[in-house]
């Protein structure tokens, strides 16, 4: 994971949590898991791109996505279109 990779979670107190991936306090506290990701969206945009990782109401992980102008780190294999 980069410098600039941010999770979006649930906490214990039931708020979602928007934080880089190398911090140990979050960058942001929200009340639904929209507003964190549309937060951690933008932050990452800001700052020059990278990895997003949503986590699901179970701790599991629900998504990954790259955002520009980050390289992604599994490119498509497809390169026919």
């Amino acid at each position: 994971m980069g410098k600039q990779d941010r999770i979006v979670y649930k906490n214990n107190d039931g708020e979602w949590v928007n934080k880089r991936t190398d911090a140990n306090r979050a960058s942001s506290k929200h009340a639904t898991q929209a507003d964190a990701v549309d937060t951690a969206h933008d932050m990452l945009r800001k700052s020059g791109g990278g990895e997003l990782i949503i986590k699901g109401l179970d701790g599991k992980i629900r998504s990954k996505d790259t955002i520009p102008p980050a390289k992604d780190p599994f490119p498509p294999r497809d390169k026919e279109h």
